[in-house]
């Protein structure tokens, strides 16, 4: 079973590769999940203004190259989050740099006030304008489990958030974690089919993992329950993706909290290596599904 990847998305908007530089701009969340530490995967080089960042950001990338050019990823925190001519500021200075084509901004479904929504609709997408690609970070449709990890929104909120984006001709990216707390099989299969219902672009998916300092791991030491191991979320996310709509690109499959982080599951695995458990699974459950 072939997939659509992240680069087959970009190719559709550029001539040639493009490469995320994350960036922070200091901002914060209306409120904190349970699982959540932003720390596990704020880039070392994210410090100082946004064209410092940038700057070091692309030094980075630069011997991981060629790119034809780079995008800035509103990542840390909520994107979105602040007063709008504060935030119209910030992604104003990432766009300035002669290297950055467009933005990524990383934010939730229930931060997206209609002024913003406005701005994007009227500087990107169009003829001489920059890119933009909004990620909202989901991480379940179900709403007992967004209760439960006090994500501050509910099922519907995203679903309203997905539309009026694409109303306006935004590309939509959603965020979905896989083994949150109180979810079954079934749980994780019906995401597939509520997602696939969305005019989204991209989604991210990953592991739920338990990361030091964080609500999750008290609750986790007191009462611990059941986590995926290595290749049983290869199965997940294998059928996961026979159910996806085949046009949704998939932008990552795990997640990298640094391991002096992770209290649990410590897979020690590298994305390259998760990928080829997740290639043996798509290729046994094709096998089953011929021979049944």
């Amino acid at each position: 079973m072939e997939y659509r990847t992240v680069t087959d998305f970009f190719r559709d908007f550029f001539p040639g590769k493009v490469q995320k530089v994350g960036i922070d701009a200091g901002l914060g969340c209306p409120g904190r999940c349970t699982y959540c530490c932003n720390t596990s995967f704020t880039p070392s080089y994210a410090t100082g203004h946004i064209t410092r960042q940038l700057d070091q950001g692309i030094r980075f990338f630069e011997n991981k190259g060629p790119f034809y050019g780079y995008l800035a990823y509103f990542q840390s925190y909520t994107g979105t989050y602040g007063p709008s001519d504060k935030l119209v500021a910030l992604y104003s200075e990432a766009l300035s740099h002669p290297d950055i084509l467009g933005l990524v901004i990383a934010t939730r479904p229930d931060c997206l006030d209609s002024v913003l929504l406005d701005w994007f609709q009227h500087n990107f997408g169009g003829p001489g304008q920059p890119f933009l690609l909004v990620e909202l970070g989901m991480e379940s449709t179900n709403d007992s489990t967004l209760e439960r990890i006090h994500r501050g929104h509910d099922w519907q909120c995203s679903v309203n958030a997905v539309n009026e984006l694409h109303r306006r001709g935004i590309p939509v990216g959603a965020h979905l974690i896989i083994g949150l707390p109180g979810e079954t099989d079934a749980d994780f299969m019906l995401h597939a089919e509520r997602l696939s219902e969305l005019p989204i672009s991209t989604l991210k998916l990953h592991q739920l993992q338990i990361i030091r300092n964080t609500p999750l791991a008290r609750e986790y030491g007191q009462e611990p329950f059941p986590l995926l191991e290595a290749r049983q979320y290869a199965d997940i996310v294998a059928r996961f993706l026979k159910r996806l709509r085949k046009d949704i690109a998939l932008d990552r499959f795990v997640s990298e909290a640094p391991q002096d982080m992770v209290i649990a599951p410590r897979w020690g695995l590298k994305p390259s290596q998760f990928k080829d458990l997740l290639d043996a699974a798509i290729l046994s459950n094709e096998t089953e599904t011929k021979h049944t």
